[in-house]
C-alpha cells in the first residue's frame, strides 16, 4: 500500500511499501517485535529538520531533547546587558559613593592624623613608623580584595557590604581608645583596613554590571565621595579634639561612619545570581598580558600617589607656608571633579587607559614641580588643586579601565581583587619610605614620587598598546 493521493510536495511524501518495508521473519513478541527495517540502533532522541520547501523555517529541537549547554553561560554580567541607568543602577552609584566616603575618605584623611599622632600621641615615634598605621589602613583595604573578590563573584555583596561596615565602625570605635603604638595598628591599621577592603572591593565591582557606556562616569561619581570624606573628616577631627578631645573626636567620626554606611546597606544589590557552579579562583585571569602589565602600572601608581596626601600638612610646616593644615583639604577639593570630569571623558571620547595614561602623566610632571614650591602659600594652594585633579582620576579610572579589558565579566570581583593587590603592594612602600626620606631631604622624597608615577604612566601606555594589538590579531595571553 502506499500514500499517492496527499497534496504535498514530493520531498515530505514518506511511502510505505509491504513487500519491502515489512519484516514478517521477525519475532511477534514484545520485546523483539519491530515491523520497519530500522537500521542500527541509534541515540533515541531525534532532531527536526526544516524541509526543502521551507528554506527559511528556524530548525526546532525534538521536546525530549536536553537543552544545549556546551557553550556554557554567557559572559557578560550576570542579568544581561547592563542597562546603563534606571532608579537600581543609579542606587548602586549611591551606595558606591558612601562606600568610598568612608574608606578612601578615611586613607585621604590620614593626614591629619599623622600630624596629630607625630606631635601629641605618638610624639616619641618617627614620621615614617607613624605612617604606617595609615600605610598598614591602605594596605589592608586594597590587599583584602583578593579574598573578598571570589565571595562578591558567588553573588553576596550584600554580605560583604554590612560586614565590612561593621568591622570598619568597630575599628575606629576602637581607635578612640587607643594609647599606644601597636594598639593604633592593630585597630586603625588592621581592622579599619579589612572592613574597607570588604566595603571596597563591593563598590568597584558592582558598578559595571549596572553600567556600560556610563561606566567610568558612574564609577568617577562614586570615587568622589572619598573626595568628600577627605574634606570633612580632618574638619571634624580638627575642630572636635580641641572641644571634647580627640577620644570622641574620633567616636564622632565612626558614628558617621555607622549612619552613612546604612545607604550601601540597604541599596546594594546584584542583578542576578552568577549561573551554574564557578572556580574559586581562576587562574587564567593571571594569563593576560594588558592586564599583568596594567597591574604593575596599578604597582607604581599607588606608590607615590599618595606621599603628599600624607606629609603635604608637614611639608608645608616645614617650609612656613601658612594654612598648613588646609592643604591635605585643597588636596581634596582638587580631587572631586579629577574623580568626575575624566571618567566623563572615558565615556564620550576616549578609552578609559588613554584618559588614565594622560592624568597620571600630568601627575607625574606636577610631582617634579612640586620641588621648586618652597615658599609660596599661593603657589603650594595652586598646586594643590591641580596634582588633586589629577592623582584623583587614578583610583576612578582603574576600575573602568580593569572592567574595559574584562574577556568574562562574571569574574569581575577577582579581577579587581587582584589589580587592587598588587596596589596594596606599592601602598606599603610608598609612604613609608617618602616618611624615612624627607626628614633628611624633601626634594629627594618629592623626586621618589615623581619617578614612581612616571614608570605607573610608562606602564600604562604600554598595557594600551599591548592590549591593542591583541584586539588586531596577535596574542594577549601567555602561552597563547
Amino acid at each position: 500500500m502506499a500514500f499517492y493521493n496527499m497534496h504535498t510536495p514530493q520531498q515530505s511524501l514518506y511511502s510505505l511499501d509491504a513487500k519491502t518495508d515489512w519484516d514478517a521473519s521477525r519475532p511477534t513478541t514484545a520485546d523483539g517485535w519491530k515491523p520497519f527495517h530500522s537500521g542500527p540502533a541509534t541515540d533515541s532522541y531525534q532532531t527536526l529538520t526544516a524541509m526543502p520547501e521551507s528554506p527559511s523555517t528556524t530548525p526546532l529541537p525534538s521536546p525530549g531533547l536536553p537543552p544545549d549547554t556546551s557553550k556554557g553561560p554567557p559572559k557578560g554580567p550576570p542579568g544581561g546587558p547592563p542597562p546603563d541607568g534606571g532608579l537600581d543602577a543609579w542606587l548602586q552609584v549611591l551606595g558606591g559613593y558612601f562606600i568610598f566616603f568612608n574608606t578612601w575618605g578615611l586613607i585621604n584623611a590620614f593626614g591629619v592624623f599623622q600630624t596629630y599622632y607625630s606631635t601629641v600621641l605618638l610624639k616619641d615615634m618617627s614620621n615614617s613608623s607613624i605612617s604606617w598605621i595609615g600605610t598598614l589602613t591602605s594596605f589592608m583595604l586594597c590587599a583584602s580584595p583578593i579574598t573578598w573578590g571570589p565571595i562578591f563573584d558567588m553573588g553576596s555583596p550584600r554580605l560583604l557590604v554590612i560586614l565590612g561596615s561593621g568591622i570598619v565602625v568597630f575599628g575606629m570605635m576602637m581607635t578612640s581608645l587607643c594609647t599606644e603604638y601597636w594598639q593604633f595598628m592593630l585597630a586603625q591599621g588592621i581592622v579599619v583596613g579589612l572592613g574597607g577592603g570588604c566595603l571596597f572591593i563591593t563598590a568597584t565591582s558592582i558598578l559595571p554590571s549596572y553600567f556600560s557606556k556610563k561606566r567610568a562616569l558612574a564609577m568617577g561619581i562614586a570615587a568622589s565621595g572619598s573626595s568628600l570624606g577627605g574634606i570633612i573628616y580632618p574638619f571634624i577631627i580638627t575642630n572636635l579634639q580641641e572641644s571634647v578631645g580627640y577620644g570622641w573626636a574620633v567616636r564622632t567620626v565612626a558614628f558617621i561612619a555607622l549612619a552613612t554606611l546604612a545607604v550601601p546597606c540597604a541599596v546594594i544589590k546584584p542583578r542576578a545570581k552568577p549561573p551554574g557552579r564557578r572556580k574559586i579562583f581562576d587562574t587564567s585571569i593571571l594569563k593576560e598580558i594588558p592586564y599583568e602589565i596594567f597591574n604593575l602600572a596599578t604597582f607604581f601608581g599607588f606608590v607615590g600617589q599618595y606621599i603628599p596626601y600624607f606629609f603635604i600638612e608637614q611639608y608645608a610646616g616645614d617650609h612656613d607656608i601658612d594654612m598648613a593644615f588646609y592643604m591635605l583639604t585643597f588636596l581634596n577639593v582638587g580631587s572631586i571633579p579629577g574623580r568626575i570630569l575624566p571618567s566623563l571623558i572615558a565615556d564620550k571620547y576616549f578609552h578609559p587607559l588613554k584618559v588614565l595614561a594622560t592624568c597620571t602623566g600630568c601627575a607625574t610632571i606636577l610631582a617634579f614641580c612640586w620641588i621648586a614650591i618652597k615658599h609660596s602659600k599661593g603657589g603650594l594652594i595652586v598646586w594643590c588643586l591641580l596634582y588633586g585633579f589629577c592623582s584623583g582620576a587614578f583610583v576612578s579610572l582603574q576600575g573602568a579601565a580593569v572592567a574595559s579589558m574584562a574577556t568574562d565579566m562574571r569574574t569581575i570581583g577577582t579581577r579587581f581583587g587582584i589589580n587592587m593587590f598588587a596596589g596594596a603592594i606599592g601602598i606599603l612602600i610608598g609612604s613609608p619610605v617618602g616618611g624615612a626620606i624627607f626628614p633628611h631631604s624633601w626634594p629627594a622624597a618629592q623626586a621618589f614620587c615623581g619617578v614612581t608615577l612616571l614608570c605607573s604612566t610608562l606602564s600604562i601606555v604600554a598595557t594600551y598598546v599591548v592590549w591593542q594589538h591583541g584586539k588586531t590579531g596577535g596574542h594577549s595571553k601567555l602561552g597563547g
